[in-house]
């Protein structure tokens, strides 16, 4: 019996993806589900599989939609290879240990679980009666949507990242008028990470409704992607800007794994990502990475030295075209372009 029993998320991801719409397996099973017949089909073949199988007969044929389906209206299970590529036999009946414990009731589930278990090898399932697909992986049972479920509760997220990003742009513009006057405290920066936490988390729920959807996803990721572009760019930006002393780097990751309280709770916030005084208060002094980086699209190396040369980010505005360019590096194209993109940070930070 496996001993690796529970939740794998890389190797759920994996099977998901398999089962996605557009895919041949998700195609024979959802012919099968049509045809009002019911399927066993395990994903792979071990010694365990081949000592609890009795019957059926070898087929060893390519792996198609259409002869899944034919195959699924013989009575017994299904054998197919771990990367779909083979159907192995069909008309297969299995005798898993009846010792192993099993919630499921349908002599059809409660076989695919007790497979799962014993063999270690994920096993779909299609319902006859309840029209339901399932994956049964590890003692545990993972229902197989359809497009139409994702997608309500994908549009849900949707709609809620797009507010949290709206919130998070709306308090990086407050942020930058801070840093502009040295007047950003833990709390500014909280207020700008907890937004920044929510969008990324939200990111990784999409993402897994983009996998399960597979070609109906296409929209989604679409949209997923215009709302978290630039996400991680922020994050390490931000993470620049207000390292401690001895270059010690604050890192927001752990942030977006927080309890949604948790998350919810500025002192908390402030305590995970570095400020162990919990002092919402505390002054802050930026770096200017995240600014100077950004008013020309130049790399980090670049707005360093710049920051380096000037001594701060109030410094580096109050530069003239001519003092920019003689920064090694920089030069007189570069020092136009960041002269013109310091003055439209300044113009948006004003005008808000």
């Amino acid at each position: 019996m496996s001993k690796d029993l529970g939740h794998d998320e890389e190797r759920y991801r994996r099977y998901r993806a398999l089962l996605a719409p557009g895919t041949p397996l998700r195609e024979g099973v959802e012919r099968i589900r049509a045809g009002h017949t019911g399927a066993l089909i395990v994903l792979g073949t071990n010694p365990v599989i081949e000592q609890i199988s009795t019957g059926g007969f070898t087929v060893n044929t390519d792996f198609t939609p259409t002869a899944l389906r034919e195959l699924a209206k013989m009575d017994g299970g299904i054998v197919v290879d771990d990367d779909l590529s083979t159907i192995f036999s069909a008309g297969v009946h299995f005798s898993p240990s009846a010792s192993l414990p099993t919630i499921e009731t349908g002599t059809r589930h409660r076989t695919a679980d007790r497979i799962s278990v014993q063999s270690n090898i994920p096993v779909v399932t299609v319902s006859a009666s309840m029209a339901s697909i399932a994956l049964f992986m590890a003692g545990l049972r993972y229902p197989i949507e359809s497009s139409g479920q994702i997608l309500v509760r994908a549009e849900q997220a949707v709609a809620t990242l797009s507010r949290y990003r709206e919130r998070l742009d709306s308090v990086t513009t407050e942020l930058s008028a801070l840093e502009m006057d040295n007047l950003v405290t833990v709390g500014d920066l909280v207020r700008a990470v907890q937004p920044l936490a929510m969008v990324r988390r939200l990111a990784e729920e999409l993402e897994g409704h983009v996998e399960a959807l597979g070609i109906d996803g296409r929209l989604l990721q679409l949209q997923m992607f215009e709302l978290t572009q630039g996400i991680d760019q922020l994050a390490t930006l931000l993470e620049l800007d207000y390292r401690g002393p001895e270059a010690a780097r604050l890192s927001f990751d752990i942030v977006r794994h927080l309890p949604t309280g948790d998350l919810l709770d500025p002192a908390t916030v402030a305590s995970t990502i570095g400020f162990a005084s919990g002092d919402l208060d505390e002054h802050l002094t930026t770096h200017g990475y995240r600014i100077v980086s950004q008013s020309a699209q130049m790399s980090t190396a670049t707005a360093g030295r710049l920051l380096e040369h000037f001594g701060s980010l109030q410094d580096v505005f109050a530069a003239s075209r001519a003092e920019l360019a003689a920064v090694p590096g920089v030069g007189s194209t570069r020092a136009r372009a960041i002269r013109d993109g310091l003055a439209r940070i300044s113009e948006s930070i004003a005008s808000n």
